[in-house]
């Protein structure tokens, strides 16, 4: 048996739409407005937020893309839907940060060999200030859409942004510094810095993005939480072979359940019915499938076989 597609679905998708597209109207804005500011300054640390902007409008329009995916129905050839596109979308991002902590880094360094000082200071402070002001705004719809979707593309965005803002306040700091302390190596100080902070955060996004894309089983606490809901149902007698996944923002979950053997298929399936309305009551968008099984029967063997159904 399996739980239906909900209408939630539909208002999920349309929120990680706009999420994208406020990412790629941001990161178009900023793209001109850093790279005068790059081109003006000289500056290393500008540079630098300049490709991360840069990277973060191409990361935009893929994170569009996959939760334009993501948000089609199950069709024929893709039972599952199409959540996986989130993952892959973030894989993408992940291989476009970590190419820019690169290439910064390598940058970084060559300044500091060759001594190169940053000029108009104030114009990449005014440009940076700008930019912290927008990304703030960007980052406070972000974090209200991931609340609601839990999408993995727009949380490997928000990171982005993330990075984005530290980055701003970090090219304000060396250009204050390399100007107007007088010490030289600031700004490229800060490049490197900013490149370890790319780098982190790579590293970070790809975990969650490879964790969905292996179908990694819920966290502890979350299939907890779900054997205490099924617990509740006072004909179910036993719950083994339990096995979850998450693809997108879509949970799956599929199970084996002990009840009584004496059951006709009507009241078994009655049973079901009942149990896929409590889970769906606790875990609204979750994909269910339940094999019932007379009580005691296993076929089964190992950790599969052993009755989890808390006391």
């Amino acid at each position: 048996m399996t739980g239906p597609h909900h209408p939630s679905a539909h208002g999920h998708g349309m929120l990680n739409k706009s999420a994208a597209f406020a990412s790629i109207a941001m990161a178009g804005v900023l793209v001109v407005l850093k790279g005068w500011a790059a081109w003006s300054t000289g500056s290393t640390a500008m540079l630098g937020s300049l490709a991360d902007t840069g990277l973060d409008l191409i990361s935009s329009v893929a994170t569009l893309a996959g939760v334009w995916v993501a948000g089609m129905p199950a069709d024929d050839d893709h039972r599952f839907g199409h959540g996986k596109a989130e993952a892959l979308s973030a894989m993408f991002q992940v291989v476009l940060i970590a190419l820019s902590a690169a290439a910064l880094g390598i940058h970084a360094a060559q300044q500091v060999l060759s001594g190169e000082r940053t000029s108009a200071a104030s114009d990449g402070i005014m440009v940076s200030v700008i930019a912290i002001g927008g990304t703030l705004a960007l980052l406070g719809w972000q974090r209200h859409v991931i609340r609601r979707t839990r999408s993995i593309a727009i949380s490997t965005d928000h990171m982005h942004y993330q990075a984005d803002l530290m980055m701003n306040m970090a090219v304000i700091v060396a250009l204050v510094l390399d100007q107007y302390a007088g010490f030289r190596h600031a700004d490229p100080l800060f490049g490197l810095g900013i490149a370890a902070w790319l780098g982190r955060g790579a590293w970070k996004a790809s975990q969650n993005a490879i964790e969905q894309l292996m179908d990694r089983e819920w966290a502890e606490d979350k299939k907890a939480h779900f054997l205490a809901v099924l617990g509740r149902h006072p004909e179910l007698r036993g719950v083994h072979d339990l096995r979850t996944r998450t693809s997108g923002n879509r949970d799956f979950v599929q199970f084996h359940v002990w009840v009584d053997g004496n059951m006709t298929v009507t009241e078994a399936h009655r049973v079901m019915d009942e149990i896929e309305a409590k889970i769906h009551a606790a875990f609204p968008d979750v994909e269910i499938l339940i094999h019932p099984d007379p009580d005691g029967h296993v076929d089964e063997a190992g950790i599969a076989a052993e009755d989890i159904l808390p006391g």
